[in-house]
């Protein structure tokens, strides 16, 4: 079914509430949370609500988090999450990094021990609406088998990168590191539709197109989606003294225990490099030519990175956010979750 942007903020905020958070922290999670739903990213959207709920009702998640924000540099800082709700550590370290930016022209903000943030693009699009480049990086559960290997050791370990053009609009890129996201799995489940037979193996390592089937993830292009998931994993999680690779906490194992993740933010002011409108009028020329590029057979359009996403959120808004029957009934129902997802594998459904 459909329901309003307005509405969908609600209901989450309402839930994540209701579930422990303050009023202020729950209204961030569904800030993230709707923002993802309205771009089409429904991995990282709605189908969240209940095992965060879940996870905040159980401790896991931190409802009173004494955060710190120290400065380590001119240009670096950590920013410090106390395994609070991770959407929230995730926003004020980015919000830390692009004061430091416009300052110093460059900024590292490392958000350490925080929980789960949701959809990196809405990090990096802070950035962006503040005339800057964002880049964001996290770690998540092993759940991915490397190229050559038969057991999980990394995360999806996504990538995020936004950048401001002329006017309002801005350029915003977002993938995991696995030819899919997790999330994805979890809104096939959802829907009970089945999964391409690239994304995923069984628990023999056969490909697989039965999403409750999943037992690891595939790297996207092999050896160097690997390569990028452990550039990303270093980053935010090694950089910053945190548990890395099969040491990360499991999402799932524990709902009770803070999952002492780690996300690394890059912020930087194009004025310290160039001159900030010709900078921003290239980004849209680029955008501009990428469009007027002649299409394949087949292809209506050629569309700059981000773009589908983009025109689905115009789309949204106008027309309401399509959301899953059984998602919108708990989102209304009184019941802070339905179904437990505590001590379950990584790949729980």
């Amino acid at each position: 079914m459909k329901v309003s942007k307005q509405q969908l903020h609600q209901l989450i905020q309402n839930k994540i509430h209701s579930a422990g958070l303050s009023q202020e922290h729950a209204g961030i999670v569904a800030d993230v949370l709707v923002h993802a739903d309205a771009r089409g990213i429904h991995s990282h959207g709605a189908v969240r609500v209940e095992y965060y709920s879940e996870r905040i009702s159980k401790g896991g998640t931190n409802n009173d988090p004494h955060f710190t924000f120290e400065k380590t540099g001119p240009c670096s800082a950590v920013f410090d999450g106390d395994n609070g709700a991770g959407h929230v550590a995730a926003k004020l370290g980015m919000d830390h990094a692009i004061e430091m930016a416009k300052e110093n022209g460059v900024a590292v903000v490392g958000v350490r021990r925080i929980g789960h943030s949701g959809a990196l693009s809405y990090f990096v699009q802070q950035a962006a609406h503040a005339g800057m480049i964002g880049i964001s990086v996290c770690q998540s559960d092993p759940m991915v088998v490397p190229y050559g290997g038969a057991e999980v050791y990394y995360g999806t370990n996504p990538i995020a990168f936004s950048a401001p053009a002329e006017g309002d609009d801005i350029m915003t890129f977002d993938m995991a590191t696995t030819v899919q996201a997790w999330g994805k799995v979890l809104d096939a489940r959802s829907r009970n539709v089945p999964i391409p037979d690239t994304w995923a193996v069984d628990s023999e390592g056969n490909n697989t197109t039965d999403p409750f089937a999943v037992s690891g993830l595939l790297p996207i292009a092999g050896p160097k989606g690997y390569g990028l998931m452990m550039m990303v994993d270093i980053l935010s999680g090694v950089l910053l003294g945190l548990p890395f690779g099969k040491h990360v906490s499991s999402m799932y194992h524990d709902l009770s225990a803070g999952r002492e993740l780690g996300q690394l933010h890059i912020v930087l002011n194009p004025s310290y490099f160039t001159n900030e409108v010709t900078f921003r009028k290239h980004i849209s020329q680029v955008m501009k030519e990428l469009n007027e590029i002649k299409p394949a057979p087949g292809v209506k359009q050629v569309l700059y990175p981000g773009q589908g996403s983009h025109m689905r959120e115009i789309e949204n808004e106008k027309n309401g956010i399509d959301i899953v029957d059984d998602i919108y009934q708990y989102l209304i129902s009184d019941d802070i979750y339905q179904r437990s997802y505590d001590h379950k594998d990584p790949f729980a459904s």
